[in-house]
C-alpha cells in the first residue's frame, strides 16, 4: 500500500483539472482499544467484493472526481502497521471531507473484520 502512488494516479484522471482537494486517509493499528486496554495487534478479514460498490457509490456523490481503496492482504497485523489507505479527490473542502468519512465508515461496517488481540 502506497498513498503516494494512488495521489499518483489521481493525479493522471482525465477529471483532475477540476480537483481542488485530495484527501488521504493511511488507517493503522492502535496500541490502545476504544475501551483503552493496551493492544498487541489484531487479525483481519477483508470481503473485497464490498469494496467496488461503495466506491462507485461515493463517486456519485458531488464534485467527486476519484476515490481509490487499497486494504492489506495480511490477516494478522501488529501495531503499527497500515490497515488501508483511501484516497480521494474533489472539487471543494466540503465535498471531500464528507465522501472520505462515509467511504471510511462503509467499509469498516461493511468490507473489514477484526479482532484484537490485547497485550
Amino acid at each position: 500500500m502506497n498513498p503516494d502512488r494512488l495521489i499518483r494516479r489521481i493525479k493522471t484522471h482525465p477529471d483532475y483539472p477540476h480537483a481542488g482537494m485530495i484527501l488521504t486517509h493511511v488507517g493503522v493499528v492502535r496500541g490502545v482499544s476504544r475501551d483503552g486496554r493496551p493492544v498487541r495487534g489484531i487479525d483481519i478479514s477483508v470481503d473485497r467484493n464490498r469494496i467496488a460498490p461503495i466506491v462507485s457509490e461515493m463517486k456519485e456523490r458531488s464534485g467527486i472526481i476519484e476515490i481509490l481503496v487499497e486494504i492489506t492482504d495480511r490477516p494478522s497485523l501488529a501495531v503499527g502497521d497500515d490497515i488501508m489507505v483511501v484516497v480521494v479527490a474533489g472539487d471543494v473542502r466540503e465535498n471531500v471531507l464528507a465522501v472520505m468519512a462515509d467511504t471510511i465508515d462503509a467499509i469498516k461496517q461493511t468490507v473489514t473484520r477484526k479482532t484484537e488481540h490485547f497485550a
